[in-house]
C-alpha cells in the first residue's frame, strides 16, 4: 500500500454569492486540473440569518452537477421544470443539470438561526454536457453509516465504503463521497482508488494527513516570558488538502477529534470554458448558450 501525499493545502476564503449569501469558497474558479473532474466547493456556514436568508434566486445551469449537503438548517428549491422541495439536516440534492435547468435555492436557518451545509459542483464529460436534466433528493435517513470498532464514523453518500454503498448513482465521474467523523487521538488508513483525484476538506476539529506532520492550522505569536514563541492553533477548519497518487490515505486525529469530507472522482480530462454556472468544453459553446438564455431557448422542449 502507498500512502498518498499531500500536494496541496489551503483555507477556504470568505466571499458572496446568491443575492448576498455569505459564504467560504474551498475552491473554485480557477485551475481545474488539481481536483478534475470537481469544479467548486462552497462551504456556507453561518449563525446570522442575515448573512443568508436572501438566498440564491433564479439562476441557470448547464454542463455540471451541483450536489448540495445539508447539516444545519434547510435549503428550499426549485426549478423551471416544476420540481420543488426541501432539504433538511443531513439530506443531499445531486442534481445533473445536464442540456440547462433554471434553479433557485432559498437556506433557511434551524431553531436557533444556523446554516450549514456544502455545494459541490462535478464536471460533466463532453457526450454528457448536453444529457436530460434529472435530481436526486436523498433524505438523511437514505445515507448509510458504517462505525469501526475505533468509534470511526462514516456517512457513505455516494460510492462504496466498507462494504457499504451510497444511494447516489449514474454519475458520470464515479464518485465517492464520504462524511467521516474520527474520535480523538486515533490513526486512521483510509483505502482510495490509485487513479482518482481525491480531496479532503475539514469542517470540524483537527489532525494530520501524513505520517509525522504538523496538524493543520494557523500559526500564531504567543509571549512566553519575555520572548515571542510560534504555537499552531489545532482548529484545522476550514481547511482543503489536496492528495497525490498513492492508494490510501493516513489519517491521524487531533485532541478534540476531527471531521471531514473525503471526495474522490475519475478525472475528465477535457477542456473546459467557463462562465459562472455554465461549464462547457469551448468557449463557442459558451457563447451558444448564451445566446439561448437570451432568446428563451435554454431550456430543451424534449428533455
Amino acid at each position: 500500500m502507498s500512502i498518498r501525499p499531500v500536494k496541496h493545502e489551503s483555507l477556504a476564503m470568505p466571499t458572496m454569492e446568491g443575492a448576498g449569501v455569505k459564504l467560504h469558497r474551498v475552491f473554485g474558479f480557477g485551475d481545474t486540473s488539481m481536483t478534475d473532474p470537481f469544479l467548486m466547493m462552497d462551504d456556507f456556514r453561518n449563525d446570522n440569518p442575515g448573512d443568508y436568508q436572501r438566498g440564491f434566486p433564479w439562476h441557470p445551469h448547464r454542463g455540471i452537477e451541483t450536489i448540495t449537503y445539508v447539516l444545519a438548517g434547510t435549503v428550499d428549491h426549485g426549478d423551471s421544470l416544476g420540481n420543488q422541495g426541501t432539504l433538511g439536516a443531513g439530506d443531499l440534492q445531486w442534481m445533473t443539470a445536464g442540456s440547462g435547468i433554471l434553479h433557485q435555492e432559498m437556506p433557511k436557518g434551524d431553531f436557533a438561526g444556523r446554516m450549514h451545509g456544502f455545494q459541490l459542483w462535478a464536471n460533466l464529460p463532453s457526450s454528457l454536457k448536453m444529457t436530460a436534466p434529472r435530481y436526486q433528493d436523498i433524505k438523511s435517513a437514505e445515507i448509510p453509516v458504517v462505525v469501526d470498532d475505533d468509534g470511526t464514523s462514516v456517512r457513505v453518500i455516494s460510492g462504496e465504503f466498507w462494504g457499504k454503498n451510497g444511494p447516489v448513482d449514474g454519475i458520470a465521474a464515479e464518485p465517492v463521497y464520504l462524511d467521516i467523523s474520527i474520535p480523538p487521538g486515533k490513526r486512521k488508513r483510509i483505502p482510495v482508488d490509485t487513479y482518482r483525484s481525491a480531496f479532503a476538506y475539514i469542517f470540524a476539529g483537527s489532525g494530520s494527513f501524513r505520517d509525522a506532520s504538523t496538524p493543520f492550522g494557523v500559526k500564531v505569536e504567543k509571549e512566553y516570558m519575555g520572548e515571542e514563541i510560534n504555537i499552531r492553533d489545532l482548529s484545522g477548519n476550514r481547511t482543503l488538502v489536496v492528495f497525490d497518487s498513492g492508494d490510501e490515505i493516513t489519517v491521524q486525529a487531533g485532541e478534540k477529534g476531527i471531521r471531514f469530507l473525503l471526495v474522490t472522482g475519475k478525472p475528465i480530462k477535457e477542456p473546459v470554458a467557463w462562465h459562472g454556472p455554465i461549464v462547457m468544453n469551448t468557449r463557442e459553446e459558451l457563447m451558444q448558450a448564451m445566446r439561448e438564455l437570451n432568446n428563451g431557448t435554454f431550456i430543451k422542449a424534449d428533455h
